[in-house]
């Protein structure tokens, strides 16, 4: 009998291991080839950019909430998902660290102030939750205004589906050993040293305290109207993949991508003449 050739873009794998220790382990699935990874975003790209135009035409308003852990991959996502997209349709929001006036407002005000209009969709690198996880844990807020946070939030959250918000939420779930392996990889690697900084080092030793600040968030904000989804994010690529897939999946669209068309011929103007090259200041051709 002839043996059925296994797909490329689903490999399930099945491996039992023994440990020096004699422990079995079982890893169910192996990573994904980057070719694989290519092949099955480029189809996910295609989509995204469907969701788009429909998005835009129909004058949707679009928000999706990115939290976790340091290092999690939050913004390899964004930044896979906004890649193809018109910056004017899809914007990244990622903000700093509020002002002496921000500090002054309503808490969830500088956030509403970036909200999407018609026809837009919103990525949020970390939110409105970051006074349930890093304020909280670092002390950078009183415990009444965290426990007034968990109160209202949900509230706040229903207040903008009740406004037509389609409001989306992922928690980014990496394991300890991913997150050190991650870090090591930051310091090391002088394109990335960057994204690390003494808050991410600091936050290394309240590995706890953080996973008890998640799951109380999870307690009060993980309600129906706005649920968190968790995604597995120890292998980057995967996660990727099926977090644009799900997003797809909730919000029902259709094909409104402007058609193919033939481009005009460029009518020539006899009487225009360029201006001589030397009045110009070119850039060097150094490569």
């Amino acid at each position: 009998m002839a043996k059925q050739k296994k797909s490329k873009k689903e490999k399930p794998l099945k491996q039992v291991k023994r440990t020096k220790e004699g422990d079995i382990t079982v890893k169910t699935k192996e990573k994904i080839k980057k070719k694989d990874f290519e092949e099955i975003l480029e189809t996910l790209d295609i989509e995204l950019v469907k969701l788009q135009e429909w998005v835009k035409q129909k004058k949707l308003k679009v928000v999706v909430l990115f939290e976790g852990r340091d290092a999690a991959g939050k913004g390899g996502v964004i930044k896979t998902i906004s890649q193809c997209l018109n910056p004017r349709v899809c914007r990244i929001v990622a903000l700093g660290i509020p002002t002496e006036k921000e500090k002054g407002q309503w808490y969830f005000q500088r956030y509403a102030s970036h909200l999407p209009a018609s026809g837009e969709i919103v990525l949020f690198d970390r939110s409105w939750y970051n006074r349930a996880g890093v304020e909280h844990v670092m002390e950078y807020c009183t415990k009444e205004e965290y426990e007034e946070f968990l109160r209202s939030c949900p509230e706040f959250e229903r207040m903008l589906i009740r406004s037509g918000i389609i409001l989306i939420k992922y928690w980014f779930s990496v394991s300890n050993k991913e997150q050190e392996t991650r870090f090591q990889e930051r310091i090391q690697n002088p394109l990335k040293r960057w994204k690390i900084s003494p808050m991410d080092v600091e936050s290394r030793s309240k590995w706890v305290e953080y996973s008890h600040a998640k799951d109380n968030m999870f307690a009060y904000t993980d309600i129906k109207q706005s649920p968190w989804y968790v995604v597995e994010a120890d292998d980057k690529r995967r996660a990727r993949l099926n977090c644009i897939n799900h997003l797809l999946s909730l919000i029902p669209y259709k094909d409104l991508t402007p058609k193919p068309f033939k481009l005009p011929e460029r009518k020539s103007d006899e009487h225009y003449v360029r201006p001589p090259k030397q009045e110009q200041t070119f850039v060097p051709q150094k490569y």
